[in-house]
């Protein structure tokens, strides 16, 4: 079973997408968690993402699908996975069902987090990641990239029926259970 955790900077994916994982047993693939171990680490795609990320902007579409195809390759993924932060582009979409399809699998449904603005930019604010762009300025701007280059994705998956839209304001086990319920 492939789901998508999907949403918002802020809006819970990653609290969720750990739940998600424990209760249906699936292994959870964070592309920023990716990222951020690349960066850690000094790769080059580290430091190439690095000056990305630190602008607020989104890593380029053949970078990430690369990374992901790699991790994918892994047979800890055969049962299915969580994905988190990926697919962020509808061009990532499309290349994620075909890396899916060639596995002889594809995505169950995408889990849509939805969350106020206002509550998006209190949340990050609050959280203290340390991020270069967590300043009220770089936290709008990525929800301006996110709006404009991500929600598409909606688009792509709802058009495939397998949108499932969660409030995601309330306690972490309210949200959990609405998504439990969502996916039946």
């Amino acid at each position: 079973m492939n789901i998508i955790i999907f949403g918002p900077p802020g809006a819970g994916k990653g609290t969720q997408a750990a739940l998600i994982k424990e209760a249906f047993n699936l292994e959870h693939l964070s592309t920023g968690n990716m990222f951020r171990n690349a960066i850690k680490n000094e790769t080059p795609v580290g430091l190439k993402v690095k000056s990305i990320m630190d602008a607020g902007n989104l890593v380029s579409d053949e970078i990430v699908v690369e990374m992901v195809d790699e991790e994918l390759k892994d047979p800890k993924y055969d049962k299915g996975c969580i994905f988190d932060g990926f697919p962020r582009t509808v061009a990532q979409s499309e290349a994620f069902d075909n890396l899916l399809a060639d596995k002889g699998q594809n995505v169950k449904a995408l889990i849509a987090l939805e969350v106020p603005e206002e509550e998006l930019v209190r949340r990050i604010l609050s959280r203290g990641q340390g991020r270069t762009d967590d300043t009220e300025e770089g936290v709008k701007n990525r929800l301006k990239v996110y709006h404009n280059e991500t929600a598409p994705v909606l688009a792509y998956y709802a058009d495939q029926g397998l949108v499932k839209s969660i409030n995601g304001v309330g306690t972490v086990d309210e949200i959990f259970d609405r998504i439990k319920q969502a996916l039946g």
